[in-house]
């Protein structure tokens, strides 16, 4: 047989033990166009015989994994300076300029000393040179981190805390030395943990877990976290001393606290912070306007600052013993700042046609987190202003953020002297003016209510709950929320008829497609979501009341033999309303023998076959085939469901189906014990389509002329298996030995119209 014709053959591609033709039911035997003779023995479909897994450590494969850990050596020896030198320079440079001014800035956030955040700008981008995978995310500090943290710098480290006598006085103040080199002991302890936690996370390919936080779960948190922000900075922008609060309603105490002490302003203060906020304003307009005219952004925020001197710090240990008590914010840090970053990865990589590995971006960016805690950083992310400007200015690959990093090591170095004493007011308007594009995601609120509720309700009890719970709770209510919004979605899934599409091998939704046909005698059920614990009984209730109920009542006794004689009476949709019609309103035929082999009482007998009803006439259905290709697992609940659905239906000769069935699905169908010598695998099959040629083949249904396309493949359907019973070996490829048997039923028609013409 020539290579193409094996390869139209398109046989059924199932796993391993999936076997479609198990020992035959001798009722479905008996029929014509079954030849027992022809296979006297089971065989699988497809039989699958995997070659061990490699147990030997090749040279190809140490190097994959040494590239993928450091991907550095992938893309730096096919660096071309000529290609990306100047572009990703500039937008270093652009990036460097921007990070001076935002890490002092964001320090005020964490409440923790400005040469921090230099620090934080440093170290971390340097690491995650040679672990990241992103190309134009820019590391560093972020205001939402930079809030996070500094809930838990103010909460084990209050200004209380560290209160001293003055010589001679009863009055106290502030150890402010004493108190900011806690706090810088509390911040590195949080960042070393959280980034520890991401590592780990990465290592164990818990890259997934980002998936979690939807896009407008993140949207509505980073919107909450920056009206925060604003809080903290507001006193700053007065002139006032107020206490940081931390826990639930923080943020409402912190505004009353302000406004409480409005009339004690410090006007000069006012006056530099309205000036600061304006020009900066005015100049970021400015800078978008001619932004295409400039190789580099204008410094706006670096012309703002005015002094401050640093130099670098060594690095050390952080205090083990703090863990216990920062392991919730650490935990958090790591969640929010990787879904941050990888959004921020997936939208760049996905714009610039390069692939962003999740595991890696999450080790890489939790050693940034740990050994920049060893130098007194504190969290990082990607940030989005930032990561736009590097973009934005040209910026190619990685080798950008080295350049930004060496521009803020050459300012900590060499330009340390020319900032002193930074204004507070200053770094404050910077912090507000930098927020203003998160403040533009109220608009997310419009386009939601237009696309989708349910979206919109978890934007908002985001929002509200981390606004009134803080941050740490708030991002554990609302990813709680959000998965409940998944489970309420699974549990209330769409259920449907499908009928067939004439001409083609499609099946679709009866009653939103005008075009498609019911198939004679079949039922074909479609749910939306899997069926699981929390929507089996919906399942199995749509089942029966799609189009209604139909009820049955005996009118005869039980005879000797264990036969009685039943009525189907057609009631409403809802059972609890409906009510048997008289005698009168039944139809010729209405009246069917069943047998019983048990002396069931007549209300178990009732239950058993109103189970089976579809809201169609039982005579008018001889099968039911259950689409279960949306299914990608089933549990035991599920199981026991679908097994009773089929002896049930089966107590009125009704013959289900399964089609569609993931291998994953028939894997646990098999370990759940659903399969028996009543319920055989010769049920499953590949596609709706394949069932319904079963069906309408087994039963010898004639179909309307509108069916002609259906009616041809049951007919070359029926010829071929009578006469093909043939083995064909197939080819070596991804390492397995692959033997396909074509048989009986699990045949598709695509296959059988192939072996006609061979």
């Amino acid at each position: 047989m020539a290579t193409e014709e094996l390869e139209a053959l398109n046989p059924i591609h199932y796993p391993p033990r999936f076997n479609l033709n198990p020992n035959p039911n001798p009722n479905l035997m008996s029929t014509s166009r079954f030849n027992p003779s022809l296979n006297p023995d089971p065989i699988p479909l497809l039989s699958v015989t995997p070659l061990p897994p490699f147990s030997r450590c090749t040279v190809p494969r140490l190097k994959r994994s040494v590239v993928g850990c450091l991907p550095v050596l992938y893309w730096l020896p096919r660096y071309s300076i000529w290609d990306y030198g100047m572009p990703d320079l500039i937008s270093g440079i652009s990036v460097g300029i921007m990070h001076l001014p935002q890490g002092m800035a964001y320090a005020l956030l964490a409440s923790l000393p400005p040469v921090f955040g230099l620090y934080t700008s440093l170290y971390p981008a340097l690491v995650y040179f040679f672990f990241g995978t992103s190309r134009h995310i820019s590391i560093g500090t972020f205001a939402v981190l930079s809030i996070m943290v500094g809930s838990v710098t103010e909460r084990l480290a209050p200004d209380r805390n560290f209160l001293v006598m003055l010589n001679g006085t009863n009055l106290t103040e502030v150890n402010i030395t004493a108190r900011d080199s806690y706090r810088v002991q509390v911040a590195a302890a949080t960042t070393v943990l959280g980034g520890l936690i991401q590592v780990v996370l990465g290592l164990v390919k818990f890259g997934f877990v980002g998936t979690y936080l939807s896009e407008p779960l993140v949207r509505a948190y980073t919107t909450a976290a920056a009206a925060h922000a604003v809080v903290a900075v507001i006193a700053q922008l007065f002139g006032l001393s107020t206490t940081r609060f931390s826990g639930p309603l923080s943020l409402v105490y912190t505004l009353v606290e302000v406004c409480s002490k409005l009339p004690q302003t410090h006007l000069p203060t006012l006056a530099v912070s309205g000036v600061s906020m304006v020009f900066l304003i005015a100049a970021k307009e400015i800078n978008s306007a001619i932004s295409a005219r400039l190789p580099v952004p204008i410094p706006v925020e670096l012309i703002t600052v005015s002094y401050y001197d640093t130099l670098l710090a060594a690095p050390r240990l952080p205090d083990a013993s703090l863990f216990k008590e920062v392991m919730g914010d650490a935990f958090a840090l790591a969640i929010v700042g990787y879904a941050i970053s990888i959004s921020l990865g997936k939208t760049f990589a996905l714009k610039h046609g390069y692939k962003v590995d999740s595991n890696q971006e999450l080790v890489a960016l939790g050693l940034s987190n740990a050994v920049g805690g060893f130098f007194q950083c504190y969290a990082v992310c990607s940030s989005m202003s930032r990561s736009l400007i590097q973009e934005s200015t040209g910026g190619k690959t990685q080798m950008a953020g080295m350049a930004s990093a060496v521009i803020v090591l050459v300012t900590v170095l060499k330009l340390g002297p020319l900032f002193q004493e930074l204004p507070k007011a200053v770094l404050a308007a910077i912090v507000f003016v930098n927020l203003k594009g998160m403040f533009k995601q109220y608009y997310d609120i419009i386009t939601l209510w237009r696309s989708s509720k349910v979206d919109l309700v978890v934007w908002l009890v985001t929002w509200v709950s981390t606004l009134l719970f803080n941050l740490d709770m708030g991002l554990g209510a609302s990813i709680t929320f959000a998965v409940l919004t998944v489970i309420f979605r699974t549990q209330l899934p769409k259920y449907s008829v499908l009928g067939h599409v004439p001409g083609t091998e499609l099946y679709l939704d009866m009653e939103t497609h005008r075009e498609v046909r019911e198939v004679p005698g079949i039922t074909i059920f479609h749910s939306s979501a899997t069926v699981y614990f929390a929507n089996a009984d919906l399942y199995l209730e749509a089942l029966k009341g799609k189009n209604g109920t139909v009820f049955v009542m005996p009118t005869t006794p039980r005879t000797p033999d264990d036969q009685c004689s039943w009525e189907y009476l057609k009631g409403s949709k809802d059972p609890d309303c409906a009510t048997l019609g008289a005698v009168s309103e039944l139809q010729d035929g209405d009246t069917t023998t069943l047998g019983s082999s048990s002396e069931d009482t007549l209300s178990r007998e009732l239950d058993k076959v109103s189970l089976g009803s579809l809201g169609k006439w039982t005579w008018d259905i001889h099968s039911i085939i259950l689409d279960l290709s949306t299914a990608n697992f089933i549990d035991t609940v599920a199981i026991k469901t679908m097994r009773n659905i089929f002896h049930d239906f089966g107590e009125i000769d009704v013959t289900v189906y399964m089609a569609g069935c993931q291998m994953s699905v028939v894997e646990q169908l098999e370990l759940g014990g659903f399969f028996s010598e009543s319920i055989t695998k010769g049920r499953l099959f590949a596609t709706v389509h394949d069932a319904v040629l079963h069906c309408l083949g087994h039963q010898g249904t004639s179909m309307p002329s509108y069916e002609y396309s259906l009616v041809r493949d049951v007919h070359v359907y029926s010829s071929i298996v009578d006469t093909i019973w043939k083995t064909v070996y197939c080819f070596e490829q991804m390492n397995h030995v692959c033997k396909y048997v074509i048989a009986g039923d699990a045949v598709q028609h695509q296959t059988l119209r192939t072996l006609t013409e061979v």
